[in-house]
């Protein structure tokens, strides 16, 4: 049985995909304060390695980083509903350059859709 990360063409295929998302996270007015430019490189192999091990690929993440334990990892980001709302609009343009099967983009489409709203941790809410 292939896993998806053989199907949509392994290795070259996430770099595609992270390359395309961060290119659009750097002109992001949002997301872009949350990324030092010292790390923007660092930030890009993580999420390579994370959805590499996540779609079946190599557990070099869980190797290098111990459990994803996303949540926590991100706590301290002020993530709200504009900010989750921006990163979704980044990973959606990415998918939108991608050559896949449409049952794949499904299945990548849902699953950052699921990350991206369990990511949220802040409030928009002020208090007066």
């Amino acid at each position: 049985m292939t896993t998806f990360y053989e199907e949509v063409g392994g290795e070259p295929f996430f770099n595609d995909f992270v390359s395309q998302f961060y290119a659009r996270v750097a002109t992001d007015p949002i997301l872009r304060p949350m990324y030092p430019e010292k790390d923007m490189h660092g930030a890009a192999l993580r999420l390579k390695m994370f959805l590499e091990q996540y779609w079946g690929g190599p557990t070099t993440y869980s190797d290098e980083r111990g459990h994803p334990r996303l949540r926590m990892r991100h706590a301290g980001f002020h993530i709200d509903l504009a900010a989750r709302d921006a990163w979704l609009n980044c990973a959606m343009g990415a998918l939108e350059g991608m050559e896949m099967s449409e049952i794949h983009r499904v299945q990548l489409r849902e699953y950052l859709e699921m990350a991206a709203h369990g990511m949220v941790n802040a409030s928009e809410t002020h208090s007066l």
